[in-house]
């Protein structure tokens, strides 16, 4: 008697094509500069918030709990990441508690209009990043931060 065995198919499976998304997702994390590595928290960020909102507004609560609190654990790592030698700090770092209260009170109140609050106010500080990073990668801006301590 043989048995015979299904031959493996040359394309990869649904979970190799999502463990090798998990891997590349890890990697251009692990490889990023500092300041992509901001940009893209923001980006997530934005994009929970946008979750969340469409998930509350379509009585999704499951969906807009997971999302929010996925974005209230970036803003967690946003607020972990200020340092206080920076004299901007003190006031992203009020901006950051404002926004996680509010994400709390919109999550547990089923607030739509509060997610929204919080997205107004990410947003614009998404693109501030963004351009700052684009700066900071313009020719000739690396002369502007010395590379070694006696410079």
């Amino acid at each position: 008697m043989t048995i015979a065995f299904p031959m493996q198919s040359a394309r990869p499976g649904a979970a190799q094509l999502r463990a090798a998304q998990v891997r590349y997702q890890a990697d251009a994390v692990m490889s990023a500069p500092p300041e992509r590595l901001v940009t893209m928290l923001y980006d997530r960020l934005v994009l929970d918030l946008e979750r969340g909102e469409a998930a509350q507004l379509a009585g999704d609560w499951q969906e807009a709990n997971s999302q929010l609190q996925h974005a209230q654990a970036i803003v967690a790592e946003l607020t972990a990441s200020l340092t206080d030698a920076w004299e901007g700090s003190a006031g992203l770092r009020a901006l950051y508690a404002f926004v996680t209260t509010t994400l709390v009170g919109a999550n547990v109140g089923r607030d739509p209009q509060r997610t929204r609050q919080c997205l107004d106010l990410v947003a614009p500080l998404r693109d501030a990043w963004h351009e700052a990073a684009q700066q900071l990668a313009a020719p000739g801006a690396a002369a502007a931060f010395p590379t070694d301590a006696s410079a």
